[in-house]
């Protein structure tokens, strides 16, 4: 049995704004074990990227803030077993954390990189910072870090600067960024958005190498199902802010029990039907904090009832490793301790 690496409990996210207080993340909870590779998945503004962002120490405060819930990280480098809360954690460690033990490659990789500095410089620098050695081992390892995601002449792409390279090269720097202190958890929040296809399916190559030939973690953030079916192991379905189900990523594609996990499913275009429309979930995501109670999906449900409007279900378990929020299985499943 793999030893789970980050363990997220209940954890709760709020923006304080002039509307009130908005829950962006509210009671999610998963685990993420050694060498796995664990999706998260819904449409934009579900809580998915603020999610990562928490567990990263990089929720913006003010206007937001970690109101509650645990993030456990047991370490598992120079066979350090202790347990650390990222939640309460001092800023001083959670930056020796951040970056050495849990790595993150963001969205917009022209907007992560400085512009007015070398890919190399800002390599060295996360080396430099985190590992004990000089600027010359630092630069060589820079240049192996580029080698190892495939950049070529990467002994002349360390001195160019982000606008010289594409963007599926920065996205390449990127996540040589984040591997450079040999994390345990890589959090990647949709890291193939704004690629051609061919680029997209060289970085989930590049990924899947690091996953494999590193035992690294990895929390692969995205609204793509393709990219789940062919990366995950196990998936988690958010929608505005909760998780609503969770499983192994046969199990979830297979046989999808949540109306919106079946709908997102439902959504994807097949080889097979030659249909004139794609199916889309009726209505919108809502605004954070617009529904006060009630399944937060009802408005858009095929199989809503009157209950709905007004009671939050509970998160169910139906099988082992599979949960599900939703009234319909409450006969076959059983509360989730989470």
């Amino acid at each position: 049995m793999k030893k789970p690496v980050l363990e997220v409990k209940e954890l709760r996210t709020h923006f304080f704004t002039d509307r009130g207080e908005i829950p962006a993340v509210d009671n999610v909870s998963f685990t993420i074990h050694e060498g796995e590779v664990l999706g998260i998945v819904g449409e934009s503004g579900c809580g998915k990227s603020v999610t990562s962002l928490s567990i990263m120490g990089l929720v913006p405060n003010p206007p937001g803030k970690i109101i509650g819930g645990q993030i456990l990280f047991r370490q598992q480098k120079n066979n350090d077993n202790r347990t650390e809360d990222l939640v309460t954690v001092s800023k001083k460690r959670m930056r020796q954390i951040r970056g050495n033990q849990v790595a993150m490659i963001f969205q917009e990789p022209m907007t992560s990189l400085d512009p007015l500095f070398t890919i190399g410089f800002q390599i060295i620098e996360a080396v430099k910072n985190h590992l004990k050695v000089t600027k010359k081992q630092a630069r060589q390892k820079a240049i192996e870090l580029l080698k190892l995601v495939g950049i070529p002449r990467a002994e002349e792409i360390i001195d160019e600067y982000p606008h010289q390279l594409s963007g599926g090269m920065r996205q390449r720097v990127m996540i040589a960024v984040a591997m450079s202190c040999d994390p345990e958890v890589l959090i990647a929040d949709e890291p193939t958005t704004a690629l051609d296809v061919t680029i997209q399916a060289q970085i989930l190559d590049l990924m899947r190498k690091l996953n494999r030939e590193k035992n690294t973690a990895i929390i692969m953030i995205t609204h793509d199902l393709g990219v789940v079916a062919e990366m995950c192991d196990r998936v988690v379905v958010m929608y505005a802010g909760k998780v609503v189900e969770e499983g192994d990523v046969r199990t979830i594609l297979k046989s999808p029990k949540h109306p919106y996990t079946q709908g997102l499913i439902r959504s994807l275009p097949k080889m097979s039907n030659r249909a004139e429309r794609l199916y889309s979930i009726p209505g919108n995501v809502p605004k954070p904090g617009s529904i006060t109670y009630g399944c937060r999906f009802s408005p858009r449900c095929p199989e809503v009832s009157g209950r709905c409007f007004i009671e939050d279900p509970e998160l169910l378990t139906l099988t082992r490793g599979h949960t599900c929020r939703c009234f319909l299985y409450e006969k076959e499943g059983e509360t989730a301790h989470v």
